[in-house]
């Protein structure tokens, strides 16, 4: 139990490889009540050491990834990076996008709209996609969505 807490407390300062090396020493011969946890915290410290070694050609490759990472679940990874993005290219509509996609899967109402309404400002293209994307289903029913997608004419 102290090496899993050690472990612990490695994670919690941010010390992601020697947290990973602390857990998969401890694997082995872990109780099995403590086996998938520590499992569980491998993958996360893989996962932020693997982050800190992505590069990318451009805003564009960046964004495949966030997706990929929308799609696998990982949602706050792909918060993260879509943010990251929209810091480098505050223009970058795409990411706005995103960022709507993933805020009416996880039912982030508000955030939702604010992105989508910026994406559309960015580039009308997105109303039109948004009208047919099914991964904005959570947010049909909205007449605040809707009335985003179907503005009256004046």
């Amino acid at each position: 139990m102290q090496q899993y807490q050690a472990a612990m407390l490695l994670l919690q300062q941010g010390k992601c490889d020697k947290a990973l090396a602390a857990f998969e020493k401890l694997l082995p011969a872990a109780p099995a009540e403590l086996q998938e946890r520590c499992k569980m915290y491998i993958s996360t410290c893989q996962r932020q050491l693997d982050q800190h070694k992505l590069t990318f050609l451009t805003p564009e490759e960046h964004y495949d990834y966030a997706v990929s990472q929308l799609n696998t679940g990982y949602y706050e990874e792909a918060r993260e990076q879509f943010n990251l993005i929209l810091a480098k290219h505050p223009q970058a509509d795409y990411a706005y996008y995103g960022l709507a996609l993933l805020d009416a899967m996880t039912v982030r109402t508000q955030e939702c709209l604010k992105n989508l309404a910026q994406a559309i400002e960015l580039n009308p293209k997105n109303r039109l996609q948004a009208r047919v994307d099914n991964d904005f289903q959570s947010m049909a029913d909205d007449p605040r969505f809707t009335e985003l997608l179907y503005p009256e004419v004046p």
